[in-house]
């Protein structure tokens, strides 16, 4: 298991996440439009080219699924899409010391079944890259955000929420876990709860989010949340040496 709004300190928002939109919390879209990995943030995020040269995201510092767990090939996101929000726009508040941003989605599978299966879950990843301290300022803001946000309505259903460090992950990462009553297709209760989880971590001057979201309102899986950040983290440290 794995964890994750203060105001923006003069950061400019990305755009808010659409991928619960009106879906009940956790619920995962059957298809993503398709960007540009290397694509940087919004342009009112972005420094001026005078101020510092572009960075490019690529492809590979995005984690891939192992073929056990790959229900599809990971896939170019929107970023304001990938990002989850809460009671606010608590994930894209990355500002001016923003220096690019790109997302990607990998559709997991539960271990041992079939490839015609329905999925068990996505998993959402943005990286953010920052100039100086912003990415530990995010780290310190988020932080805020989620104290400052136990629980929040999602579709007019309550969402709570809980957040806690995770040890020997980057350089320090946040796991956010969310909790709500779990409903059936048609929306009536099933007595029980559902629950979905956005780990994020700092690898430097790099932070990634990974927004997990169970299929179709279920609940996602924190054990392969788990082992995805671990990787991301490996991942992302491979790309920046």
């Amino acid at each position: 298991m794995l964890a994750l709004v203060l105001p923006m300190l003069g950061a400019v928002a990305l755009t808010a996440a659409c991928t619960v939109g009106e879906d009940r919390p956790g619920a995962a879209s059957s298809s993503v439009p398709p960007t540009t990995a290397s694509a940087p943030t919004n342009q009112a995020d972005q420094p001026s080219s005078s101020a510092r040269p572009r960075v490019t995201i690529p492809t590979s510092a995005f984690v891939e699924l192992p073929p056990e767990l790959r229900k599809s090939p990971r896939r170019a996101t929107p970023v304001a899409d990938a990002l989850p929000t809460m009671c606010g726009n608590e994930f894209g508040t990355g500002g001016r010391q923003v220096t690019a941003s790109a997302s990607m989605t990998v559709t997991y599978k539960t271990p041992g079944e079939p490839d015609s299966s329905v999925p068990q879950g996505m998993i959402h990843q943005t990286i953010f890259t920052f100039d100086g301290d912003g990415a530990s300022d995010y780290m310190r803001r988020l932080r805020g955000s989620v104290q400052a946000c136990p629980s929040y309505k999602e579709a007019g259903n309550p969402v709570d929420v809980e957040g806690r460090a995770v040890p020997a992950v980057g350089d320090e990462a946040l796991l956010v876990t969310r909790t709500w009553a779990e409903t059936s297709l048609n929306g009536e209760r099933t007595g029980s709860t559902a629950s979905s989880q956005i780990a994020v971590a700092r690898v430097d001057r790099t932070v990634t989010v990974l927004n997990d979201q169970g299929w179709e309102g279920t609940s996602g899986n924190p054990a392969i949340l788990d082992r995805v950040v671990r990787d991301s983290v490996r991942t992302i440290d491979a790309w920046q040496r």
